[in-house]
């Protein structure tokens, strides 16, 4: 899989270069492009943003070091023979919430554009326009405002990255954890027994694996139930 993520602050994206993600891009499992906006602009200030019309507080991000950003990577990736249509994820607080589910679709396209705004947003003419070249999808990861997009992407190339076949060590480890099957992970222990005055529920020193998986199952329904109600109710 390629993904390129377009950014301001491309720095910001260092992290990318480090645990499972920076080990499969070391081993050629996944493909991660980082590019600075603002090598897109013309003007000696570099000037990716400009005032909104119709007034407001803020800056809103030009289009054309966008679309010109957006050309250039799609451009690049159909010379390499990546043959999917590339899909933009665009982070933002009015986007559809990316979940569990999103990631495993993700996971299945070839190629990847995440565009990280900064300021009041990026042009909303840019959407538009990139739907001639890709399929486009607002995303947010939940209801409430970061100050960019880098965050964002940063989690979501974690969150389908891990799932690319080779990323992770154990394949098993992707099947029972929080969301894989709509609940919440049950919770997990380790070595010692006794710790601190705190014990190992017992059911877990039983060796009974049937027993276990249920008393498992129903962690799981009692945490989701008092932690997100939602999930179940969905």
């Amino acid at each position: 899989m390629r993904i390129d993520v377009v950014s301001i602050f491309p720095e910001y994206l260092a992290a990318l270069e480090l645990s499972l993600i920076g080990r499969a891009r070391q081993d050629g499992l996944l493909d991660v492009r980082v590019h600075d906006l603002r090598e897109f602009t013309f003007d000696r200030h570099r000037t990716v943003d400009d005032t909104p019309y119709g007034g407001g507080a803020g800056m809103v991000m030009k289009p054309e070091p966008w679309a010109l950003a957006l050309e250039s990577i799609a451009d690049d990736a159909a010379a390499s023979g990546v043959a999917d249509r590339p899909t933009l994820l665009v982070p933002t607080p009015s986007g559809e919430v990316f979940r569990q589910a999103t990631a495993a679709q993700l996971a299945e396209q070839q190629h990847l554009v995440i565009a990280c705004g900064r300021y009041e947003g990026i042009d909303e003419r840019v959407f538009d326009w990139a739907s001639e070249r890709f399929d486009v999808r607002l995303v947010s990861l939940g209801d409430y405002v970061l100050n960019g997009g880098e965050v964002a992407a940063l989690a979501m190339v974690e969150a389908v990255g891990r799932l690319l076949p080779g990323v992770v060590g154990n394949p098993h480890s992707l099947v029972e954890e929080s969301h894989s099957d709509g609940l919440l992970e049950y919770p997990v222990y380790t070595k010692p027994a006794q710790w601190r005055g705190h014990e190992v529920p017992p059911i877990l020193l039983s060796g009974d694996h049937g027993r276990i998986a249920s008393w498992r199952r129903e962690q799981q329904l009692e945490r989701t139930r008092a932690r997100r109600p939602d999930l179940l109710s969905d």
